[in-house]
C-alpha cells in the first residue's frame, strides 16, 4: 500500500485518477498520477494501473480506462471579446466552453475588446472584466499598435503572453494595422524581452490597393476566396522576415496559417536561423471551399478557407512537425460575433435553426461574404474535430491501425498541448502530465460519436459552421489543477468558475 495519510481536514490529502491509456510525455502507456488538491500539481506519476486498495480508505480514486488521460489542451489563440464586446462573448461563456471540450488553458486575443490590449490601462480593463469569470485559466496576449511602443515593456512586466499586430485591416477601428516601421519600434522594444511576436500574416500585394474586389456573386464562396489569394499571406510572410534582424533573436510567429504557399518561406527563413513558427487552426483542417452552400457565411474567416487540395497539404506539412516542419501548433481562432453580423440568409437560418437577430432589415442578411464579420466559432469543438479528420484520414477504426491510433493522439497532445503551452512561455506548468506539472486533465472517451447542436455549443452565440455534423470523440470530464470543473453526466462544478489569470512574467 502506498503510505500517503489522510489529512486532518475535510479535504483529502490526495486524489488518484489512473487509466490503462494516458499521454504522458510523449508516450501513451497505461498511468496513475497522484494529486495534490492543496497545490493542484501532479505528485507523482507511476506507469501503470494502481488499485483503489494501493492507497488509505477514504482516497478519491477514479480508474477512468479504457477513456484517454490527455494534458488539457491549451488553446493559444482566442478572442473573448470582454470588456466591450460582451455581447459577442465573454470570459464566463467562453471559458465554459473551453472546458466542455477538454481546454483548460486559453490564451485571450487583444483586440475585439474594448479598450484593446494594447496599453497596460487597457490589460487592467480586461483583468477587472475576467476576475472570478473564468472556468480554465486564462493568459493575454498584448496588442502592437502604431504609437504604443513605449508600452510594450510595461505589458510584458504585467505578464502578457506575446504580441500580436496586423499588417492588414483588423476589422475593428481600435486595433489599426501596423507598417514596416511600426514593427522595426516593436522589434527593438522587444529585443531582449522573454516573449513572441504575432503577426496575422495578410497583406495588400500593393500599398494603394485592398484585397481584390468582388469578381461575382456577393453571396458565392468562390468570389470571397478569390478576392483573398495566398499572394497576401506570402506577401505578409516576406515583409515579417525582411525585419527579422532588427532582432534577430525574437522569436515570430505566424498566427492562423491558411495557404500552403507560404510554407517554402518560412521553411528557408527557418534553415536561415530567423526564429519563426506558425500555427494552423481546426478549420483549415477539416473545412474546405468546396462545401460552403451559397450565402453560408459562418465559414467566412480571414485568411480563408481554402480548398480541400490546400487542407491536404497542411496536413501533410503538420505531420513534418518532429524534423523541419514549420507549423508547430493548432489552435481554434476562436472569433466569434453575434449571428446578425453574420448576414446569414433565411434559407440558411432555417435549415440549422441559427438566429440571425431581429437586428437590421431583411436585405441585410443576404449572405453578402463581404459585408459579413469574419471569424469562426469553435472554442471547446477543436479536440473531436481532429480526432474525426484524423480518423477518417488514417481509417483509425480498423483495428489493423492500432498503431495509427496511438500516434495520432500523440500528435494532437504535441500540436496543441504541449506545442501551445510552450509558445506562451507555459511549458513548465501546462501541456503535459507529470510530476509538477497543473493537475490539468482532459478524459477522452475516443470512440463516441456525437452531434453538434446548439446545446453543445457553450459559448455565447449559437453560430458555427460546425453545427449539425457528426464529431468522433467526446470529452467526458475537464480537470482543472485537481479539481474537476466538467462532467458530461454531473455538468459544470457547484464550486463555480475556478480558473486562475496567468499573469506571471515570461521567463
Amino acid at each position: 500500500m502506498v503510505d500517503i495519510a489522510l489529512s486532518a481536514e475535510s479535504s483529502p490529502a490526495i486524489v488518484v485518477v489512473t487509466s490503462s491509456r494516458a499521454v504522458i510525455s510523449g508516450r501513451l502507456t497505461p498511468a496513475t498520477l497522484v494529486i495534490s488538491p492543496v497545490t493542484g500539481k501532479i505528485q507523482s506519476v507511476v506507469p501503470f494501473v494502481r488499485q483503489a486498495s494501493d492507497f488509505p480508505a477514504g482516497i478519491p480514486y477514479t480508474d477512468y480506462s479504457p477513456f484517454v488521460l490527455l494534458p488539457g489542451l491549451v488553446d493559444a489563440h482566442v478572442h473573448l471579446n470582454e470588456p466591450g464586446r460582451t455581447e459577442w462573448e465573454g470570459f464566463f461563456s467562453g471559458t465554459q466552453a473551453a472546458a466542455f471540450g477538454g481546454v483548460t488553458t486559453v490564451i485571450d486575443m487583444p483586440l475585439n475588446a474594448i479598450p484593446p490590449t494594447t496599453t497596460v490601462t487597457g490589460l487592467k480593463e480586461k483583468v477587472k472584466s475576467a476576475r472570478g469569470q473564468c472556468w480554465v485559466d486564462v493568459g493575454f496576449y498584448g496588442g502592437i499598435i502604431p504609437g504604443n511602443g513605449a508600452e510594450l515593456k510595461g505589458l510584458v512586466n504585467e505578464g502578457v503572453r506575446g504580441f500580436k499586430g496586423f499588417l492588414i485591416d483588423s476589422g475593428v477601428e481600435e486595433f489599426p494595422s501596423v507598417t514596416a516601421r511600426d514593427i522595426k519600434i516593436a522589434m527593438a522594444e522587444l529585443a531582449g524581452e522573454p516573449t513572441t511576436l504575432l503577426f496575422h500574416a495578410e497583406q495588400e500585394v500593393q500599398s494603394s490597393a485592398p484585397p481584390a474586389g468582388p469578381a461575382g456573386p456577393l453571396n458565392a464562396y468562390s468570389t470571397f476566396l478569390a478576392s483573398r489569394p495566398p499572394a497576401l499571406e506570402m506577401c505578409a510572410i516576406e515583409e515579417v522576415i525582411s525585419l527579422s534582424p532588427t532582432a534577430p533573436k525574437l522569436p515570430l510567429h505566424i498566427v492562423h496559417l491558411s495557404a500552403v504557399e507560404a510554407i517554402p518561406l518560412l521553411r528557408e527563413a527557418r534553415a536561415n536561423g530567423v526564429p519563426i513558427t506558425a500555427e494552423t487552426c481546426f478549420h483549415y483542417l477539416s473545412l474546405a471551399a468546396e462545401e460552403v452552400a451559397v450565402g453560408d457565411t459562418r465559414y467566412k474567416c480571414c485568411p480563408p478557407i481554402r480548398s480541400q487540395a490546400n487542407q491536404d497539404g497542411l496536413w501533410s506539412e503538420l505531420e513534418r512537425y518532429v524534423t523541419d516542419g514549420v507549423i508547430k501548433t493548432i489552435v481554434s481562432d476562436h472569433s466569434p460575433c453575434t449571428p446578425d453580423l453574420k448576414h446569414l440568409p433565411s434559407h440558411i437560418t432555417a435549415s440549422h435553426g441559427t438566429s440571425a437577430s431581429s437586428a437590421g432589415s431583411e436585405s441585410e442578411h443576404d449572405g453578402n461574404f463581404f459585408s459579413a464579420w469574419g471569424g469562426i466559432s469553435s472554442v471547446g469543438l477543436g479536440l473531436p474535430i481532429l480526432w474525426t479528420e484524423l480518423s477518417r484520414r488514417k481509417k483509425l477504426a480498423s483495428p489493423e491501425n492500432e498503431k495509427d491510433r496511438e500516434q495520432a493522439l500523440l500528435d494532437i497532445v504535441q500540436w496543441c498541448c504541449v506545442n501551445t503551452a510552450a509558445q506562451v512561455g507555459l511549458e513548465k506548468q501546462k501541456g503535459d502530465l507529470n510530476i509538477g506539472f497543473d493537475a490539468d486533465i482532459c478524459i477522452f472517451d475516443d470512440t463516441t460519436e456525437w452531434k453538434v447542436e446548439p446545446s453543445t455549443m457553450l459559448f455565447r452565440n449559437k453560430c458555427s459552421p460546425y453545427q449539425g455534423q457528426t464529431l468522433q470523440g467526446m470529452v467526458q470530464e475537464t480537470w482543472l489543477r485537481g479539481d474537476m470543473v466538467f462532467s458530461r453526466v454531473q455538468g459544470f462544478s457547484s464550486k463555480g468558475a475556478s480558473g486562475q489569470l496567468l499573469l506571471q512574467k515570461r521567463t
